[in-house]
């Protein structure tokens, strides 16, 4: 099977520091790393999880009003207008779209759409979240076709992404803190001249 990577998204331990780019190798080797940016920079560091979500909740459904954590991936090096939203919760569901964002900001009154992905794990996606509660760890793998991209061959090639991680809970919900690798320096992920630069080698 064709796999973008094998993400792994921990519960935050460790600063990622600001514009490191990531080099993935090729399959099966994997890359991984941890960050704990609050985002805006107002809390340098992003708090705990709660594993908060709502259990009824399942594939594509509104998870990002809960606690999830997020990657959003573009194929080239360009600030993208058009780039693939992927989140995961505690639970194990995923929120898989594409998002159309022309102003590449998320300007008010402009354009802001997504295409879902209705069947990602026919398509071949994988995903296992783990938690342990008392360790105050979350780990997620995913794995996501190249073929969404059309780079079944990406060595060489430099992609953009940015990945994030939303933290609430019972006391707190629906307020969030956010956090992220590369910080957009607004309460707003889809600030795209703000995704970091990753390298298949």
């Amino acid at each position: 099977m064709t796999r973008i990577f094998t993400l792994l998204l921990l519960a935050a331990t460790a600063v990622l520091a600001c514009g490191v780019d990531v080099k993935v190798p090729a399959c099966p080797s994997t890359t991984s790393f941890t960050f704990n940016t609050g985002i805006p920079a107002v809390d340098p560091s992003c708090p705990l999880t709660e594993f908060y979500y709502d259990a009824s909740q399942t594939t594509n459904g509104d998870i990002w009003e809960y606690e999830v954590v997020e990657a959003f991936i573009y194929k080239g090096a360009d600030d993208p207008q058009t780039y693939f939203e992927y989140e995961v919760n505690a639970n194990n569901v995923t929120y898989n779209a594409f998002v159309y964002n022309p102003s590449r900001v998320r300007k008010e009154g402009a354009p802001f759409d997504h295409a879902f992905v209705m069947d990602p794990f026919g398509d071949g996606f994988e995903v296992d979240t783990r938690v342990n509660k008392k360790a105050q760890l979350w780990h997620t793998s995913s794995v996501i076709p190249l073929a969404l991209f059309n780079g079944e061959n990406p060595r060489g090639s430099t992609w953009r992404m940015n990945f994030f991680r939303t933290v609430t809970g019972p006391s707190t919900f629906p307020n969030q803190q956010l956090c992220g690798w590369k910080n957009t320096n607004a309460a707003n992920f889809h600030i795209t001249s703000a995704f970091g630069r990753v390298k298949f080698v």
